[in-house]
């Protein structure tokens, strides 16, 4: 069977193709509607899955249903955990698709999933196979726009993986503050997690982990295709 995930993020849009369990390909969405009615002519899928946190064309809906089951991700699907809070229809889908992953992965454990995004989201799922919350703070490319535009003078700069503990221009100083700040972060909260709950597990996934991971104290589980995994694992158990 072909399944068809797609993750739409506030940064980028993206798809993945599964034929069986197998992640065939991965494609950044620049041009949704006409990319993913090329992919469909392409694989032919039978199930489709759609995580989106922005208000997207309806016709990228339109187009799926006809052409596959489509599966929208929100908390009232069968998830392999439950959400023991308030509301659970203010959890993002991408929160969802990350912790259902984590949740296969790591089965009746305590799991800390990361996803680096737009924003940085802490999703803590306990061995009982409950989301009870976590964190959410900037992420990197929110940090660096925020100090460009809310300052006078200071530039517009991007991440880099190599970037030095003491910054020796106005770029590096940037770098430096953000990339090694958000690493600094991400330990602080694994360690806190780790002081709390003991013996847990970390994942770590999304668009700068190539750049954070190098500076981790904390080794981890780090998978780009976390959320796609995450996604195909839930239309599994909703396709039927």
């Amino acid at each position: 069977m072909t399944t068809f995930c797609l993750d739409f993020g506030n940064t980028r849009l993206k798809a993945a193709v599964f034929k069986g369990d197998q992640l065939i390909t991965t494609i950044v969405l620049e041009d949704p509607l006409n990319q993913i009615r090329s992919l469909i002519n392409e694989y032919q899928p039978e199930v489709s899955v759609l995580s989106s946190v922005i208000h997207h064309d309806p016709e990228i809906e339109n187009l799926l249903s006809t052409s596959s089951k489509l599966i929208q991700l929100h908390h009232r699907l069968k998830l392999p955990f439950s959400i023991p809070v308030g509301k659970p229809e203010t959890v993002g889908a991408d929160r969802l698709a990350i912790a259902a992953a984590a949740v296969f992965l790591f089965p009746g454990s305590n799991i800390l999933a990361i996803g680096l995004g737009s924003c940085i989201t802490y999703n803590f799922i306990n061995q009982a196979a409950e989301l009870v919350g976590g964190a959410i703070s900037p992420g990197m490319e929110m940090r660096f726009r925020s100090m460009h535009e809310f300052t006078a003078k200071l530039p517009l700069v991007v991440g880099d993986w190599n970037v030095p503990l003491i910054g020796y221009d106005t770029k590096t100083n940037l770098q430096s503050g953000v990339v090694l700040g958000i690493a600094k972060e991400l330990d602080g909260f694994i360690d806190a997690y780790r002081e709390k709950f003991g013996n847990f597990n970390a994942v770590l996934t999304g668009g700068d982990l190539g750049i954070l991971e190098p500076h981790l104290k904390n080794k981890i589980f780090a998978d780009p295709h976390l959320i796609f995994k995450g996604l195909y694992a839930i239309s599994q158990i909703n396709a039927s």
